[in-house]
C-alpha cells in the first residue's frame, strides 16, 4: 500500500513537471452557527435587534450565510447570500437595504464586506472570528433604505 502511495505521488509530481501539489485550505472559521450576544453589542443609533442567528456553510469556495433576525419591533426577517470571498458582487435576498454583497478575505479570521443597493454602496464593514473560534465580531457602518445612518458592532457566540 505504501509503495502504491509513493508511486502515485511520484507520478503526479512527474506529470506536473515537478510542480508543488496544492493542499486544500482549511474551512473558514466562520463556518457554523452564531447567536447574537445583545448585551455585548452596540447599535448606534439603536435600538438593538431582539435576536439574530447567523448560520454559515461552505461548499467548495462558496460560502452561504442564512441570517434570521428578530427586529426591535418584534418582526422577523430572513436573508440569505451565497458568495465567494473574491471581492465580486453577489446577489442578496430578503434585505430591503441591499441587493448585493461583495466579500474580500483579509486573513484567515477576517473578511471585509460591502453591501450595495442598485449599484450604490450602502454599507461597509468587517467580520472577525476570535483566535479561539468562540466569538464573531461584525462591525458595520452605512445607511438604511430610509436614509438613516448607523454604526453597529455586533458580537456573536458560537453555538
Amino acid at each position: 500500500m505504501r509503495k502504491l502511495l509513493v508511486a502515485a505521488v511520484l507520478a503526479i509530481v512527474t506529470a506536473t513537471g515537478g510542480a508543488a501539489i496544492a493542499v486544500a485550505a482549511a474551512p473558514d472559521p466562520v463556518i457554523g452557527t452564531w447567536q447574537l450576544n445583545v448585551s455585548k453589542s452596540t447599535f448606534k443609533p439603536g435600538p438593538a435587534f431582539k435576536s439574530q442567528v447567523r448560520t454559515y456553510s461552505q461548499s467548495g469556495q462558496s460560502i452561504t450565510v442564512l441570517v434570521k433576525t428578530v427586529n426591535p419591533d418584534g418582526k422577523e426577517s430572513t436573508r440569505q447570500i451565497t458568495f465567494q470571498p473574491d471581492g465580486k458582487d453577489y446577489p442578496m435576498t430578503g434585505n430591503p437595504d441591499a441587493d448585493s454583497d461583495s466579500v474580500t478575505q483579509i486573513d484567515s479570521n477576517t473578511a471585509e464586506f460591502t453591501w450595495k443597493k442598485s449599484g450604490k454602496v450602502v454599507q461597509t464593514g468587517s467580520r472577525t472570528v476570535s483566535k479561539d473560534g468562540k466569538t464573531l465580531t461584525l462591525k458595520s457602518k452605512g445607511t438604511t433604505a430610509k436614509g438613516e445612518e448607523f454604526d453597529d458592532v455586533m458580537v456573536f457566540d458560537k453555538q
